[in-house]
This record gives structure tokens, C-alpha cells and sequence, in this order.
């Protein structure tokens, strides 16, 4: 029982909702244009949760093995830093995990596409390839491109533009215009998230050598760049309730602003790093939620 109470702790599932959240909305734009298959939407979810346990994993494994994780950290222990896991271990499940987003890929693919439409498969199975190299590479490596300042692009990338956009694409098989705000407010609330944790370990990380893009802004400006990140986010959702406009249920989502606002004054008002650890959960929910109503209230008049 403590094994399996481990190996959950090191999925970090408290990340799985955030990772979902693109999918989601993806899902509902398909729906509210009357394209809409429930398995490829829950094969997409699991490969999905796949792909961000694999992150995870990969996380833990190479800032184990730098010896980024230590005890300067103030986010919660890791599997390989407390010793509960062996990095061989480690090694081994992101082994078997790879296989499994592999199967899942193909999987998710063959459902949307078939055969008839070989040229997307062929490209979603790159895009799939691409999603395992950047969940594998971003703390795993010489180059590991987490170390570099390159996370929050590649988080904006993959948990924004393509999460929504693509999900989208595997069910009407064209890209639509109505698609990019969502996904760019998915995309910027996740580099929040990421630029968060990034704050939370500004310093260990300094120490460690992992430049990130708030260890290369500091402290200070850290927290403009953050605060620019939901605000601009916000400002986006707002554009895309007005643009889109066709009832007051498109505009619920607004309700997760309060959350958003509240979570920006504990932020900006903080000199605490350790402070900003709880704020992670609430700023992936409150995208989480964001999401879901956003995509409900688009739907309405669908239903």
C-alpha cells in the first residue's frame, strides 16, 4: 500500500486536471459545430494524462539525477530526493510509460482518421512523437531544454496551441479561427502555472544551474512577468465572450476570474517563495474550471 501511495506521489496528480483542461475545450468546440466522437475525445483524455505522468516522471528522474532536487527546495520531496524510489526504478516505469502514450497515440489516431486520411495520421503520430520528446527532454539530458529558459514556450506550445487546436482538429479534421484565443488562454494560464512553481524555486535553482525564465528575470520581475501572464489570459477571455456573444451563459466563466485575482494579490503581495507553493493548486483549478465553463457556456445553444 505505501508502494502504490509512492508511485502516485511521483504522477504528481494534482498536475492532471491542468493537463486536461486544452483537451476539454477542444472537445466542446467540436461538439458545439456537431463533430463530436466520445471515445476519440476519451482516448485524447487519456493519452493526455499519459503524456503529462511521463512528464512527471521524466521531472523527477533528471533533476534527481542533476542533483537540482535537494533540500533547498521548498516544493514538496520527490520520489528519487527522498530515496523512496530508486532512479532505476524510475528509469524502468518511464520505460513502460512511454509504451503506453505509443499505444495510446496510435490508438487516439486510428479513431479520428482511419486509414481514409492517412496524411493527418501520419502528421498527429509526428505530433505524437514530438509530445514524448519534449515530456522526456525538458529536465532529462545534457540539452534538456527545461535548464535553458525554454519551458514556458514549449508549455505554451503543447498545453495551449496544441492541445486545443489539435484536439479540435482530431474531430472536424480542419483548423477553425474560433479555436486560437481558447487555446492561447489555455496556453498562458499553464506557463502561469509553470512560472509559478519556477518562483516557488527561484533559488534552488539558481544553485543547481537550472536557468529558468524566472530565475533569469529574478524575483522582482518574475512577478510582473506572472501577473502579465493571467492578466493578459483574462483579457483574452473576455475578447472571446464578446466576439462569440450569442447568450449570458457564454460569460460564466467569469466566475473563475474571482479566484484569478484573488490568487495574483497573494502572489504580488508575498516575499515568501514557500507561500506560493498552495497557489499552484489553486491556479491550475481555477484554468481547470475556466475551461469547463468556458466550454459549456459556448455550447448551450447547442444542447
Amino acid at each position: 500500500m505505501n508502494r502504490l501511495k509512492t508511485w502516485l506521489s511521483a504522477f504528481r496528480l494534482r498536475t492532471l486536471p491542468l493537463s486536461v483542461s486544452g483537451v476539454m475545450l477542444g472537445g466542446f468546440m467540436a461538439f458545439y459545430n456537431g463533430v463530436f466522437d466520445t471515445l476519440t475525445f476519451i482516448l485524447a483524455i487519456l493519452t493526455t494524462i499519459s503524456l503529462q505522468i511521463l512528464s512527471n516522471l521524466a521531472n523527477d528522474f533528471g533533476d534527481g539525477m542533476k542533483g537540482t532536487d535537494n533540500e533547498d527546495r521548498i516544493g514538496p520531496e520527490r520520489a528519487i530526493q527522498s530515496g523512496e524510489i530508486h532512479p532505476k526504478q524510475m528509469y524502468h516505469a518511464i520505460r513502460i510509460n512511454i509504451l503506453i502514450v505509443i499505444i495510446l497515440v496510435i490508438g487516439t489516431v486510428f479513431r479520428a482518421f482511419g486509414i481514409e486520411n492517412i496524411v493527418y495520421s501520419l502528421i498527429f503520430l509526428v505530433l505524437g512523437g514530438m509530445a514524448v520528446y519534449a515530456a522526456i527532454k525538458y529536465t532529462i539530458g545534457q540539452s534538456a531544454y527545461g535548464y535553458r529558459a525554454l519551458g514556458d514556450l514549449m508549455v505554451f506550445l503543447f498545453f495551449g496551441l496544441l492541445s486545443v487546436i489539435g484536439s479540435y482538429f482530431l474531430f472536424t479534421k480542419q483548423v477553425d479561427h474560433v479555436t486560437f484565443l481558447p487555446a492561447c488562454i489555455v496556453g498562458l494560464l499553464s506557463v502561469g502555472v509553470l512560472n509559478l512553481n519556477n518562483m516557488r524555486d527561484l533559488e534552488s535553482d539558481k544553485t543547481s544551474d537550472k536557468i529558468t525564465v524566472a530565475v533569469k528575470l529574478g524575483w522582482a520581475k518574475a512577478r510582473i512577468y506572472h501577473s502579465a501572464l493571467i492578466v493578459v489570459a483574462m483579457i483574452l477571455g473576455v475578447l472571446f465572450g464578446l466576439l462569440y456573444y450569442t447568450s449570458p451563459f457564454n460569460l460564466m466563466f467569469l466566475i473563475t476570474y474571482i479566484p484569478l485575482i484573488m490568487h495574483l494579490r497573494v502572489v504580488n503581495k508575498t516575499k515568501d517563495p514557500a507561500r506560493l507553493d498552495p497557489q499552484l493548486k489553486i491556479l491550475a483549478l481555477s484554468t481547470f474550471f475556466l475551461c469547463l465553463l468556458l466550454g459549456i457556456g459556448h455550447i448551450y445553444n447547442a444542447i
